[in-house]
C-alpha cells in the first residue's frame, strides 16, 4: 500500500508556544487513520496544518510527493482538490438546503451546469443515506444527519482523501455506530483514504486501520500502529492509560 500523505519533521505552534516538535508519519492510501490523544495534545491543530489552514514553523506535508507547505498557485490548488474536509460542527450553511450545501463546492470550483451540479449533489446525499432530505435545512434534521450531509459535501468534488474532525462528537451511541459504518463503507467500497481526529475509543478500536497517538507532554507522536495491537502490547503508560480508560 503506497502513501497518500507523508508528514515529515513538522514543527507547529502559536507565537512562542510549541505544540508539535518534529512530528513525522505517513497516511497509507485507502486506509482509515485516526489521530488520537488526550486533550490539549494538538489533534485538531495537526489536522488544520494537514489541510493547509495553518502554516507550520517548519517541516513538510506531502500529497503524492508534492509539498502542500511550499506549493503555490495552480500546484497548491491541485493538492487542495485531492481532499475534502468535515469540520466538527458540520459547518453547513443554515440558510441553504442540504442540496444547496452539497452542490456548493461544485458551483465554486467547476463550470458544470446547474442540472449537473444538482444531479451530483443528489447522488452524494444518497450515498450517505440522505435521499429524500435534499430540500431540508440543517436546522430541521438530526445531529447525525448533519454529519452525514457534511460528509456528502466534502465528497462533492470526488476527493481521494477525507479529513474528519471529531465526527462522532455530540452523537448518541447508535448514531455514532451508524456513522462508523458509513465511514467503513466509503473506505472499503470507494477506496477513500480517511484521516480522522477523534477521542471516541469505541470508534477507534472498531474501524481504524492504524492510529497516530499524540501526547501533550511529548509535543509529538508517542505511538503509531493498529489500535487492537496497541491495546495488547503497548508499554508506554500514556498509551496504556488511553486505551484502558479512554483518556490520557
Amino acid at each position: 500500500m503506497s502513501d497518500a500523505i507523508q508528514v515529515q519533521g513538522l514543527h507547529t505552534g502559536y507565537g512562542e508556544t510549541i505544540i508539535h516538535n518534529d512530528v513525522s508519519f505517513e497516511v497509507r492510501r485507502g486506509e482509515i487513520l485516526f489521530i488520537i490523544g488526550g486533550s490539549g495534545c494538538g489533534k485538531s491543530t495537526l489536522l488544520k496544518h494537514m489541510v493547509g489552514l495553518i502554516e507550520p514553523f517548519s517541516g513538510s506535508i506531502l500529497f503524492d510527493g508534492v509539498d502542500l507547505v511550499t506549493a503555490q498557485g495552480a500546484e497548491r490548488q491541485a493538492i487542495l482538490k485531492k481532499f475534502g474536509v468535515m469540520y466538527q460542527a458540520g459547518a453547513l450553511l443554515g440558510s441553504l438546503t442540504l442540496l444547496e450545501n452539497t452542490r456548493l463546492p461544485l458551483e465554486e470550483h467547476t463550470d458544470l451546469p446547474e442540472e449537473a451540479c444538482d444531479f451530483i449533489a443528489l447522488m452524494k446525499l444518497k450515498l450517505v443515506g440522505l435521499q429524500g432530505f435534499d430540500q431540508h435545512f440543517p436546522s430541521r434534521i438530526s445531529g447525525g444527519m448533519v454529519k452525514r450531509a457534511s460528509i456528502a459535501r466534502a465528497m462533492a468534488l470526488d476527493p481521494s482523501i477525507l479529513f474528519l474532525d471529531e465526527p462522532s462528537a455530540g452523537l448518541d451511541p447508535v448514531t455514532s455506530f451508524e456513522l462508523d459504518r458509513l465511514i467503513w463503507f466509503l473506505s472499503r467500497n470507494l477506496g477513500i483514504t480517511f484521516v480522522i481526529v477523534s477521542h471516541e475509543l469505541s470508534s477507534i478500536v472498531k474501524i481504524a486501520d492504524r492510529v497516530v497517538m499524540l501526547d501533550k507532554g511529548a509535543k509529538g507522536v508517542i505511538a503509531v500502529g493498529d489500535p487492537r495491537e496497541l491495546v495488547r502490547t503497548a508499554t508506554n503508560p500514556r498509551v496504556v492509560q488511553f486505551f484502558t480508560r479512554g483518556e490520557a
